[in-house]
């Protein structure tokens, strides 16, 4: 997955544990770990924003996008199904 979840790193810069985490974010051990583990498909801006208010940071700080390949050679499936020309000159 090209969204890795960062919390990890922000809880030990501050020594602060999942459990304590977790109880002021509002949320159960359980969803933390979900989070930490790349396992979530989505993240609520109202969780994110506590998450953020907690840990004093930004967004960015938690979540870092990387590319994995998968638009390797111009197409999801990393199959190159043809070219395309961008014209500069005008012409059709």
């Amino acid at each position: 997955m090209p969204i890795v979840v960062r919390i990890d790193v922000e809880l030990a810069k501050r020594k602060m544990s999942v459990g304590e985490f977790a109880e002021r974010v509002g949320l159960t051990p359980a969803n933390v770990a979900v989070l930490k583990n790349g396992r979530a498909k989505a993240v609520r801006f109202s969780t994110l924003e506590a998450m953020c208010r907690v840990l004093g940071c930004q967004p960015g700080d938690l979540l870092e996008w990387t590319d994995d390949g998968a638009f390797e050679n111009g197409s999801e499936d990393g199959s190159d199904t043809g070219s395309a020309t961008l014209r500069t000159d005008g012409g059709a």
